[in-house]
């Protein structure tokens, strides 16, 4: 029997057409173009094919997406991806169309993406979502993005243009292909902006086991992070202003304990030009302080409101008063009383690492899991925090110390006296 080099439908969703697009997709990618190794990779897709549907059809795909997994790091990635295809499953007729890349912003991409976050839709490479995305982690992102189609993390790059790290904005995505696993080793994630000045971490929006999550990722990844790539989609309508030009509010969520971010540079720049100078010892930073809240509260008491509307965190109205300069200015110390400092906060003493793992049962296991649940890492726990020491506890004090940018053993799943401070400071 003869093969002869086909090249593959792209309107076709079967799995000869998928084996031999991913054929041609490593061998266009590795540089070899048409040379004999991409005829002899489409060669063989093809004999697959063929040998899948004499074997009752689909053989194909199910050997590729059986392909062994080569990474042994414990933070591999463990979200592989379906095939492209369009909302809900069905057929797309040209990927690479520019009617495939509608016009959007930074903001709804960021407003789409977060939604998946709040709703935790469940990973899955097979099901789609009710916006009709597949909820894998090229699903998220293809939804973020608007495509109106599912693609792959080796397809979502026809759709955007490389660009570098110190480019990335909120709305920007990070790809890794793995040419030896391309469905089950692949991932992307969609950066929601920098955590740290140094731009060491960031806010990675990612559709990953179990469900779509937000969180704290040292850059580029826990994993393989050297060979992850920028990219930004082509279809943005308006870029994001830098935070320095940036008039509109950008949400609540850039304010309080532990943010840190451009936005709460720019705040404190904003109140020391209206006054509030005095309350910052070392001058305006990235990291939220005890400083930024008085500064605030203290802008907010002088325009006359009181009660929530001058809590000592920024919203809608405070914002848009300091960046068009309205209202009255912060009046010296002596013109009004210095706002009541807050009421002391300190962490209860650490207890000692034997109070937690395996067979330990007391109140501070007890307290542990219900500070977790307070703080939003409550995720593992199915019937809520008890006294026993479980697996969900392990998991749960890890995913928060993985959110501080941990890795290692420092990630283990097992508090001590820093993670205890921190998770209820």
């Amino acid at each position: 029997m003869e093969f002869s080099d086909v090249e593959p439908d792209e309107s076709c969703v079967c799995g000869g057409c998928g084996a031999r697009r991913r054929a041609r997709h490593l061998a266009v990618r590795s540089g070899h173009g048409a040379s004999a190794q991409a005829r002899g990779a489409r060669r063989a897709a093809v004999l697959l094919a063929a040998v899948g549907s004499v074997l009752g059809g689909g053989g194909a795909a199910s050997i590729a997406t059986a392909a062994p997994r080569t990474d042994s790091s414990p933070l591999a990635v463990d979200s592989p991806q379906g095939e492209v295809a369009g909302l809900f499953g069905g057929p797309v007729s040209a990927r690479r169309s520019l009617a495939a890349q509608p016009a959007t912003s930074r903001a709804e991409i960021m407003r789409r993406a977060q939604g998946w976050v709040d709703q935790k839709v469940p990973y899955s490479m097979a099901k789609y979502w009710s916006d009709g995305y597949r909820q894998d982690c090229s699903g998220f992102v293809s939804m973020a993005w608007g495509l109106g189609s599912s693609q792959t993390t080796w397809t979502l790059p026809d759709f955007a243009e490389r660009i570098s790290k110190d480019d990335l904005q909120p709305g920007d995505v990070l790809i890794y292909n793995n040419a030896k696993d391309p469905q089950g080793g692949s991932h992307t994630v969609l950066f929601g902006g920098w955590v740290d000045a140094a731009h060491t971490k960031y806010t990675a929006l990612e559709q990953t086991r179990p469900a779509t999550t937000e969180r704290s990722t040292p850059y580029a990844y826990w994993s393989n992070s050297g060979k992850y790539l920028p990219y930004r989609y082509k279809g943005l309508s308006q870029p994001m202003p830098a935070p320095d030009g940036a008039d509109a509010f950008p949400g609540a969520d850039r304010f309080g304990p532990g943010k840190v971010n451009d936005y709460v540079t720019r705040l404190g720049k904003l109140l020391v030009e209206r006054g509030g100078g005095r309350f910052y010892q070392e001058g305006p930073s990235p990291d939220w302080g005890e400083a930024d809240r008085k500064a605030t509260e203290a802008f907010q008491l002088a325009q006359g409101w009181r009660g929530a509307e001058a809590d000592g965190y920024p919203g809608k109205d405070t914002w848009d008063f300091l960046v068009h300069h309205k209202g009255k200015d912060i009046p010296p110390a002596a013109g009004v009383p210095s706002p009541p400092p807050p009421p002391p906060q300190s962490a209860p003493p650490f207890p000692g690492a034997d109070t937690f793992g395996p067979g330990k049962v007391n109140d501070y296991v007890t307290q542990l899991g219900r500070q977790l649940v307070k703080k939003g890492y409550g995720g593992f726990y199915q019937e809520g925090p008890s006294a026993d020491w479980g697996e969900a506890d392990r998991r749960n004090v890890e995913a928060f110390q993985r959110a501080q940018g941990w890795t290692g053993s420092e990630a283990d799943g097992y508090p001590g006296p820093h993670t205890w401070r921190l998770l209820f400071s």
